[in-house]
């Protein structure tokens, strides 16, 4: 990664997850976010932040926050993408923003006047109907409160989730194989690591649904079903190359 960054030319734009990396569930540490921005810095880069699951990482809005706000406190321009439609469950109204951080206020109007002639001939105006939700909830402090109370509730339904899985897949599988990759993931995703074959074996076989890149959702999985979900990995695993 860090390579590919110092080989893009000069001033590119950088495309990078905030945080809850999808689909591999992967984040760079703070060590290596800083790494990342050492480099972007030298070569002048823009960084673009996806931020689609802030919350649902760790369970808390600042947490997973920090990579975007290390990058603004070295004083960078930064562009954040922000999705509202996981975190309060807004799907259907595709709710989200665009964050820009200029150097100057004069950078701010130029950016700004360039994102209107962008929206103007897609959208013109967007539907108000979530915005006005998100607004009325991150506008009150006892629904702001009640809101993050929630995130971090279903943020450890998800880890739990997770543990679950992992123990369910070392004490069944007897091959040594380690599956602590697992517990190194973070937020709603899971990559396995099975291929195509091996994921067509978890539909057609065992009835379990995921894209063929071996991703699967551990916030759609309940622990009841992890050691089902576990003989299913295992099978394809090892009986399907």
């Amino acid at each position: 990664m860090i390579a590919d960054i110092k080989a893009a030319p000069e001033g590119s734009f950088i495309l990078l997850h905030g945080c809850a990396h999808n689909p591999t569930g992967i984040d760079p540490t703070p060590e290596q976010w800083g790494v990342i921005a050492d480099v972007i810095q030298e070569k002048n880069h823009i960084p673009f932040f996806d931020i689609a699951y802030q919350g649902f990482a760790s369970g808390s809005l600042d947490t997973d926050a920090a990579s975007v706000r290390m990058f603004v406190a070295r004083g960078l321009e930064v562009i954040a993408a922000q999705s509202y439609s996981k975190n309060l469950g807004l799907y259907a109204e595709r709710i989200g923003a665009i964050n820009v951080v200029c150097s100057s206020p004069e950078a701010a109007a130029r950016v700004k006047s360039q994102l209107k002639r962008i929206a103007r001939p897609m959208y013109s105006n967007p539907p108000v109907h979530g915005a006005r939700i998100v607004a009325n909830i991150v506008g009150d402090s006892a629904l702001f409160k009640e809101w993050n109370a929630e995130m971090e509730m279903m943020a450890g339904r998800i880890k739990n989730v997770r543990h679950k899985l992992f123990d369910s897949l070392s004490s069944k599988d007897k091959s040594g194989k380690d599956w602590s990759f697992v517990l190194k993931q973070i937020g709603m995703f899971s990559f396995t690591g099975l291929n195509k074959a091996q994921c067509d074996n978890m539909t057609n076989k065992w009835h379990v649904y995921m894209t063929k890149d071996g991703r699967i959702s551990l916030a759609g999985l309940s622990l009841a079903k992890c050691e089902y979900l576990a003989d299913a990995i295992i099978d394809s695993y090892h009986n399907v190359s």
